[in-house]
């Protein structure tokens, strides 16, 4: 492609990119002796109406909009042939795609950069606006006094000038797409964003060789969040958070979670509801939680019913494996969440509820009160210890009071089984005002068979 000389009264410098509908020039203004990106309208569309009042459009929003998450638009003119070009401010420190191709950035720096992606598409969700391209390709970064900042460039509307010119290409990029948008009688809206965002949350956060359901965070991540990367790709629409704000209330709940390896990380599996306990009979073997009435408290089990708790009135138990910890046969150790809403008490700090796992490969590695006493709490006050027996189990149990984030108290108790091959571990969290005998009652309601 030959390399203009001028575009209006801008001295072009180098191509930085060609696409499916337009070409963006590096520009030099030397009156103002700054940098531009000029993006030009594709010669070849430039006489179909429809494609150019949508590329027009995509200034006029950029315009009006004028937000600092969201990429600038300086000026909007033509050239002698007719094709209209927009003067865009210039993101000198390329984009994610670039940087994720040598390496993620550290943790704070992703969780900045999702946060200011989030805020620029939520300008969008209050306008009504649907990005619907949200990619690393997408997301650029500008240089600023006091550091850099992530904005969101190309509103999708290369999706809608596709549209516009009566091509039948898919409305999005393909591993960041919601899946309805590969539906061509389904609808987006705000929370097809919300799906992409997760997608780079992600990519950006949790351990890339897990994929599905229970995506375990990356080293130094807050381990909540691959609870928020969970329902924000959810398959289901209605699933996900409501929009960009949501989700980004979601992430800073993550954060407030004592970060490294995660207490509570449990495999989800579905869930079954069935009135008797036999039903356990018949998957035997299986790696799956099943709850019931029994003779007096619900009950949960998981792992060939190995690993029971007795629930308090209206909590159930989801769950089926602890993730990262396997056993000698290369499968999960039990593990299970019990609390009134399983999927919410990772990330919201008003559910009350607790982590339960049993665990050989700790028994063989440590000691029950050597491993309370490394289950750290620093935002919270120093721990008081003690040692709690019931039935066959003698727990030691760290209450750690004061918490300046999350829950107000976290409870960290472990023992060893009654085979004595197995270290059990509960952490209950809870909201202020909670029944102050609950952990003594959950304690008291785990089991452990041989």
């Amino acid at each position: 492609m030959e390399l203009p000389e001028r575009i209006g009264r801008y001295r072009i410098e180098r191509l930085l990119g060609v696409g499916s509908f337009a070409t963006v020039w590096l520009g030099h203004d030397e009156t103002l002796d700054v940098r531009v990106a000029i993006k030009v309208l594709a010669e070849n569309w430039s006489h179909d109406l429809r494609v150019r009042e949508r590329f027009v459009d995509e200034a006029r929003l950029l315009w009006r909009l004028e937000d600092p998450h969201l990429l600038r638009v300086h000026a909007f003119d033509e050239l002698p042939d007719g094709r209209p070009y927009a003067v865009l401010a210039w993101a000198d420190g390329g984009s994610l795609r670039d940087r994720l191709a040598s390496g993620r950035p550290d943790v704070t720096s992703a969780l900045r950069i999702l946060h200011e992606v989030a805020a620029g598409v939520q300008r969008l969700h209050d306008e009504r606006i649907v990005h619907r391209d949200l990619t690393p390709g997408n997301v650029l970064f500008r240089g600023r006094p006091d550091g850099e900042q992530a904005v969101v460039a190309d509103l999708g509307l290369a999706k809608e000038l596709a549209a516009a010119s009566g091509l039948t290409a898919r409305a999005g990029t393909p591993g960041y797409m919601a899946p309805e948008q590969d539906e061509p009688l389904s609808s987006v809206d705000t929370r097809t964003d919300v799906y992409s965002l997760g997608r780079l949350a992600a990519e950006l956060l949790t351990d890339p060789a897990g994929t599905g359901p229970g995506r375990r965070p990356r080293p130094g991540a807050p381990y909540a969040v691959g609870h928020v990367v969970d329902r924000a790709t959810a398959r289901r629409p209605e699933d996900r958070y409501a929009d960009a704000s949501a989700f980004a209330a979601a992430l800073t709940d993550a954060v407030r979670q004592t970060p490294g390896e995660p207490p509570h990380d449990v495999v989800r599996r579905p869930r079954w509801r069935r009135p008797a306990a036999i039903v356990l009979a018949g998957i035997v073997g299986l790696a799956a939680v099943v709850w019931w009435q029994a003779s007096g408290a619900p009950l949960a089990t998981t792992a060939e019913g190995r690993l029971t708790v007795a629930l308090p009135d209206g909590w159930q138990g989801h769950g089926s494996g602890w993730s990262g910890r396997t056993g000698t046969d290369g499968t999960l150790e039990p593990a299970l969440v019990v609390s009134p809403d399983p999927d919410a008490w990772g990330t919201d700090p008003a559910v009350p509820g607790a982590f339960v796992g049993l665990s050989a490969g700790l028994a063989r590695e440590t000691t029950p009160a050597d491993y309370v006493a490394g289950r750290r709490h620093d935002h919270c006050d120093p721990p008081s210890t003690t040692r709690v027996e019931h039935d066959e189990i003698t727990w030691v149990v760290a209450t750690f009071d004061g918490c300046t984030s999350g829950s107000p108290q976290v409870v960290e108790a472990a023992g060893t089984a009654p085979s004595g091959t197995d270290l059990v571990y509960v952490q209950v969290a809870t909201p202020a005002g909670s029944d102050p005998g609950l952990t003594d009652s959950l304690l008291a309601g785990v089991t452990v068979d041989p």
